[in-house]
């Protein structure tokens, strides 16, 4: 790789939509004469991430953080937008013949250790799955070794192998999730929730595994949480959401001191703080809208303390300001 192509960034997702088709069935919808209905999980959605930085998406549940996760590693196609890897079109490649080298280089971990590991496979079968699937390693005895590197990678032991996933606390299946994202050698991991599941001292101790890894591999995370003091701990940069489309983007610094969109103030403001135990807290205002039947103009008007008539009316675009990328009509 070349100098220059160093400075590009890794992964680019450039106006990323996603809608479902939730309608009723039909013969239903001839009957009571209902339209199709559309509901637009990721309406629009564009960052970039730098090799070996990390990404934060950040949202209440419903705002399409999972969704967009799912789109990254190809679970998903685009309804519109793209996402481009390396310089290569990520989704072309996904349908192509060269999908297995692209999915080596995009890896997932999921949100749940309970249910994204199989009860009846022994831990050496889960990590030594995908090196078998695309290739990398046939022989038995390599493949051994290879699982009980990947193994302590992550802080467990090669004796291990042998065990099975109800043999281990929540925690440790989340490790071995993490050494079989691991196993193909990949630079990009999407990692949905990973610690949302655990205890708050075991979320410590996978968050440290994953920032050591980024440091000894030189990996690029895009990291989904609705934990702001997770999210805190572990990215270069933030991306918060609302109902399938990103309100702001930031660096976490300027973010976190001086964030400037009235949905990420009022999630900020709703974190419990040590030193103010006297001040009192703001809690996160209203409910979500129901996405199927969004407010019209900015989906956020109905909550926000600043909204005015243009906000009822015009969608605000996301539009770069002072260095950071915000879309709203009450910020200038």
């Amino acid at each position: 790789m070349t100098a220059s192509s160093h400075k590009q960034p890794l992964v680019v997702a450039h106006d990323l939509a996603r809608s479902f088709d939730v309608s009723a069935p039909w013969l239903n919808r001839m009957i009571e004469r209902k339209p199709r209905q559309l509901l637009h999980a990721v309406d629009g959605v564009s960052f970039e991430i730098e090799k070996g930085k990390t990404l934060a998406l950040v949202g209440e549940s419903g705002c399409g953080k999972s969704t967009v996760a799912r789109l990254l590693v190809g679970l998903y196609e685009p309804t519109r937008g793209g996402l481009t890897f390396d310089g290569q079109d990520a989704h072309a490649a996904f349908q192509s013949v060269d999908a297995r080298k692209m999915r080596q280089r995009i890896q997932m971990i999921f949100q749940d250790p309970y249910a994204s590991l199989n009860p009846r496979w022994t831990v050496e079968a889960i990590i030594g799955e995908p090196l078998q699937e695309h290739g990398l390693i046939q022989d038995a005895a390599e493949l051994k070794a290879r699982v009980a590197e990947l193994l302590q990678s992550v802080g467990l032991s090669a004796l291990d192998m042998v065990k099975y996933p109800h043999q281990f606390s929540g925690g440790q299946r989340q490790r071995i999730s993490i050494a079989r994202a691991l196993a193909t050698a990949p630079e990009f991991l999407v990692c949905d929730e990973p610690t949302s599941a655990l205890d708050v001292s075991v979320q410590a101790q996978v968050l440290n595994i994953m920032k050591d890894l980024q440091r000894e591999r030189g990996l690029t995370y895009l990291f989904i949480s609705h934990n702001l003091a997770v999210v805190r701990h572990v990215s270069d940069q933030v991306g918060v959401m609302y109902l399938g489309r990103l309100v702001e983007l930031a660096d976490k610094h300027t973010l976190f001191a001086n964030p400037q969109h009235p949905y990420t103030k009022m999630l900020l403001d709703a974190i419990p703080k040590m030193h103010d135990t006297g001040r009192s807290r703001t809690p996160v205002q209203g409910e979500v809208p129901n996405p199927l039947n969004p407010p019209s103009g900015c989906s956020f008007h109905p909550r926000c303390p600043q909204a005015t008539d243009i906000c009822r009316s015009e969608r605000p675009a996301l539009r770069e300001l002072k260095g950071i990328k915000i879309a709203c009509h009450a910020v200038s």
